[in-house]
């Protein structure tokens, strides 16, 4: 049943008029997401709330990364991205909140983020939107977090941009927008949504017609964890590593094997990853996607990545060699990248630009 719901219903429902796509659709997600990732209670719902919340007001640097992951992304990932005029992830999303800005010229474009949480990103953003001489913008920040917005505030005003960048408290997992937008943003937001297809419904019906969906992401398995065929090619590179890089900074334990830890249990964290996107192919058209990045994650991210040097020759060549295997695995689709940049458009929208031949739909890892 499950099979042919998935191959027939949304496929159909996207040729039927509104009021019949609406239901159909709505049931197949329903059912979707129970069979995948059963819908929280209220009260698991509040206490997941709760534990986020807690995490995060303590965190005035969210996106802090060890040296060696900066190695990494600047010999790696920076190439790929300058292909496309683009040199890090702000400028990413600068570039495409520009291009909004010039199909519309003569009149005030409206932006919105949605998880911002400290808003450091919007912030810089915004800054790049101005010094490029464009000043007829709002970016409006959306978060749960109360404490990360009020420092989003101090950020904004600090840089001279109140004007520009304007918070609005709000549960982006639950969001209804009452207003129309000509970019939407999602830094590193979407694998803290509960309900997916909820959100993304919501970001269509809150864009223009010609608007853009921006988003930056991990797209790997649920929780983090990796799928069996990159966790095995993993463990052959573990294998190299002493005893004292195996220690997990964050967990605080020697893991003797690679512990491929479910990071999704208390809060939101990776809650539904492996769904965001099939869920965008199904809802959007592509105008930009560039998919990265997956074995390599684990030893320059934060649990083991400070235990790497990126002053040590020994230890570059390690990633070296690492990424290059996580590249010639990717490209050949043994594997499937775990992030991604990505720019969407309300469909029908044709014109792709991607790395090499990895379009969105080759970068899915179905589930078993």
């Amino acid at each position: 049943m499950k099979r042919l719901l998935a191959k027939y219903a949304v496929p159909v429902a996207r040729h039927l008029p509104v009021f019949l796509r609406a239901p159909l659709q709505r049931a197949w997600h329903s059912y979707a997401l129970t069979a995948r990732n059963p819908r929280l209670s209220a009260a698991e719902y509040a206490e997941r709330v709760s534990k986020e919340t807690e995490i995060f007001d303590e965190q005035e640097i969210v996106h802090d990364l060890p040296e060696i992951y900066h190695y990494w992304s600047n010999k790696y990932l920076r190439p790929k991205l300058e292909e496309f005029g683009i040199s890090n992830p702000d400028e990413f999303f600068a570039k495409f909140l520009i291009r909004s800005i010039e199909e519309h010229p003569g009149r005030s474009v409206r932006f919105v983020s949605l998880g911002c949480g400290n808003c450091d990103t919007e912030v810089r953003i915004a800054g790049i939107l101005r010094d490029r001489g464009f000043t007829d913008f709002t970016l409006e920040c959306v978060d749960i977090n109360a404490t990360m917005l009020e420092r989003g505030a101090v950020h904004a005003a600090n840089a001279g941009l109140s004007k520009h960048v304007v918070m609005t408290r709000g549960d982006f997992n639950r969001w209804r927008p009452d207003a129309r937008y000509d970019a939407i943003i999602a830094n590193q937001s979407l694998h803290h949504v509960v309900e997916l297809e909820d959100l993304f419904t919501s970001i269509s019906r809150a864009l223009n017609d010609d608007g853009r969906f921006i988003t930056s992401d991990m797209i790997g398995r649920n929780g983090h964890m990796l799928w069996p065929e990159a966790l095995s090619i993993l463990r052959e590179y573990w294998q190299e590593l002493p005893k004292e890089k195996t220690f997990n900074v964050l967990l605080r334990r020697y893991e003797a094997e690679f512990g491929n830890w479910d990071c999704s249990g208390s809060g939101f964290e990776g809650i539904r990853a492996q769904d965001i996107l099939p869920l965008l192919i199904e809802r959007f058209d592509f105008e930009f996607f560039v998919g990265f990045a997956n074995i390599i994650d684990p030893f320059i991210g934060r649990c083991h990545g400070p235990h790497l040097d990126a002053a040590s020759e020994k230890d570059r060549t390690f990633v070296d060699r690492i990424h290059a295997r996580d590249e010639a695995e990717m490209l050949a689709g043994n594997i499937k990248p775990t992030h991604m940049m990505a720019v969407m458009r309300k469909p029908p929208f044709a014109d792709l630009a991607c790395w090499k031949h990895m379009t969105p739909a080759f970068c899915v890892r179905k589930p078993d």
